[in-house]
C-alpha cells in the first residue's frame, strides 16, 4: 500500500551503529544532547526518540539546566570519538520493501489497543472495532478489528523491513505457516499489565499473551524445527505498548486500585508486570525488543472529557485542553520505565539484548503542539461522533464521523487516526529499526 500524500515526514535523524563499550555509548548520547542544547537553547522535539542502550544515563528535558559544559567540550569528545571510529550519524529514508527482511526475521507484537489488529474479533468481549467505521482507510475499508481508519504503526514496520504488508492477529484460525514465521500480534485492546484491567472488558491478558507465544513457537517448531524457530525467534523483532488502560479504565475511573495503590506505588506495580513480561520474553529467545511508554494522557480526548472539572468541555471545544494533571502522571510513569529498561539492558547487554525505549509521549504532545505543520486541524477530539466519548461500539456504522480523518490526531476518543500513527512510526519507531538493522 503506497503511503497517501496527506502524511507529514518531519526531519527525524537517528544514531549510526551500537559500540560494544558502556561509557562510549553514554557520551555519545550525551553529546548529542549537549550539542543540541548548546546551539538552539531548547532541546529538539526529534530527541524524544532516543533509545535505551547500555546506559544508565536517561536525557529529559527537564534536565537541560543541569549542563554545565557547552561547546568546548563537546567539541573535544565528539572529535575524540569520530577518530576513533565510534560515531556514524546517518538519515535514511523509507526503503523499498523486502530489502531489509534479511536482518529482521519477524514482528512479533504484545500489548492494548495501539498494537490490536484483531485479536478482539475472536474473544467474547464487547470491546470490539471489526465494523464500521472502523477501518475505512484500510485497503478495500476492511474493519479488520484495529482501532483506528487503517493501519497501526506495527503494520507500518512491517511494511518498513519487508516483511509483509500487515501484521495480523494471532488467533485468525486461517493463518497459514507463513504468516506466523512472519509475525503476528497478541495484544489485545481493552488490556493492561495490571492483572485487573483485562477482567474489566474480558479481554486477553499479558500473561495469557505470553502463552500464546510460547504456543506459537511449539507451531513453529512442529513445522519447521527447534533449530530454525531459535533462529527465528533471536532475529525477531518485539514491539510491546500498553499500560493507558490501566490508568485511563482502571485507576483513574474506578475505586479500586486508588484504595490500595498511590500513583506512585501504582506505577511501580505496573512496571513490575511490565519487566515480568519482557523477561518472559527474553527465556523464550527474543533479543530485539522495542517497549513503548505511555502517551500523554491527559490530552486522550475521553480523559479531556471525563476528568475536566468544567462542563463547558461538553459544549465549547474552545475550552478543551490537556490536563496537566494526567500527562504529568505519565511522564513520570516513563522516566521510571526508562531507568527500568536501562538497567535490563546493561545486566542482559553481554548476552546480546538489545531494548529499546519508544517514546509515544513526545510524539503526541509534538503532533498537538505543531499541528498546523502535520496537517491536523483538529487535536482534542475524535472524528468518530461527538469525538468526546465514543469508542468501540459507541463508534459504529450509525455514528457521525467526519469527511476528513487526515485532519484529526485522534479517530476515536482514544485512538489515533492512521495518518498519525504513520508520525509515529516515522518519528520514534523508524530510527531506532534502522539502528537495529544498520546493527
Amino acid at each position: 500500500m503506497k503511503l497517501r500524500s496527506y502524511i507529514s515526514k518531519p526531519d527525524w535523524g537517528h544514531f549510526g551503529h551500537e559500540t560494544s563499550n558502556y561509557i562510549y555509548r553514554t557520551l555519545l548520547l550525551q553529546i548529542f544532547e549537549e550539542y543540541r542544547y548548546s546551539v538552539s537553547g531548547s532541546f529538539s522535539s526529534s530527541s524524544s526518540s532516543y533509545l535505551v542502550l547500555s546506559s544508565n544515563y536517561s536525557f529529559q528535558k527537564n534536565m537541560a539546566g543541569s549542563f554545565k559544559h557547552k561547546l568546548p567540550l563537546t567539541l573535544v569528545l565528539l572529535s575524540f570519538l569520530h577518530f576513533s571510529g565510534i560515531i556514524s550519524i546517518n538519515a535514511q529514508g523509507l526503503s523499498k520493501h523486502g530489502t531489509l527482511s534479511k536482518n529482521i526475521s519477524a514482528l512479533l507484537v504484545f500489548g492494548d489497543s495501539t498494537v490490536d489488529s484483531g485479536n478482539n474479533n475472536f474473544v467474547r468481549t464487547t470491546f470490539k472495532s471489526n465494523f464500521p467505521p472502523y477501518g475505512r482507510e484500510f485497503p478495500n475499508q476492511i474493519p479488520t478489528g484495529r482501532f483506528t481508519d487503517g493501519r497501526l504503526c506495527t503494520d507500518f514496520i512491517a511494511s518498513y523491513v519487508g516483511i509483509k504488508r500487515d501484521v495480523p492477529p494471532y488467533l485468525d484460525p486461517t493463518l497459514s505457516m507463513r504468516e506466523l514465521m512472519t509475525g503476528v500480534s497478541f495484544a489485545s485492546a481493552g488490556t493492561g499489565y495490571d492483572p485487573l484491567t483485562p477482567k474489566l472488558s474480558n479481554v486477553i491478558p499479558i500473561s495469557k499473551q505470553l502463552e500464546y507465544f510460547r504456543d506459537y513457537k511449539r507451531r513453529l517448531q512442529s513445522a519447521t524445527g527447534k533449530q530454525r524457530t531459535k533462529i527465528l525467534i533471536n532475529n525477531a523483532l518485539f514491539v510491546v505498548s500498553a499500560g493507558t488502560n490501566d490508568f485511563v479504565v482502571n485507576y483513574f475511573a474506578l475505586p479500586t486500585r486508588r484504595k490500595s495503590y498511590t500513583v506512585s506505588s501504582y506505577q511501580q506495580f505496573l512496571l513490575q508486570h511490565c519487566k515480568e513480561l519482557i523477561r518472559g520474553l527474553w527465556d523464550e529467545g527474543a533479543r530485539k525488543i522495542l517497549v513503548a511508554g505511555l502517551p500523554a494522557m491527559g490530552c486522550l480526548p475521553i480523559v479531556i472529557t471525563l476528568f475536566s472539572n468544567s462542563s463547558t468541555v461538553i459544549h465549547d471545544q474552545l475550552q478543551r485542553r490537556c490536563l496537566e494533571q494526567y500527562s504529568s502522571v505519565a511522564r513520570d510513569y516513563n522516566r521510571l520505565l526508562q531507568n527500568d529498561l536501562n538497567f535490563m539492558q546493561l545486566s542482559l547487554a553481554s548476552q546480546g539484548s538489545r531494548i529499546f525505549y519508544l517514546d509515544i509521549y513526545e510524539a503526541l504532545i509534538h503532533m498537538i503542539e505543531d499541528h498546523e505543520r502535520f496537517g491536523f486541524d483538529e487535536t482534542n477530539v475524535g472524528c468518530c461522533g461527538t469525538g468526546y466519548l465514543e469508542a468501540s461500539f459507541l463508534c459504529n456504522p450509525k455514528s457521525y464521523v467526519c469527511s476528513d480523518a487526515s485532519k484529526y490526531i485522534f479517530w476515536d476518543s482514544i485512538h489515533a487516526t492512521e495518518k498519525a500513527y504513520y508520525n509515529v512510526f516515522n518519528g520514534t519507531f523508524r530510527p531506532i529499526i534502522d539502528l537495529i538493522i544498520n546493527n
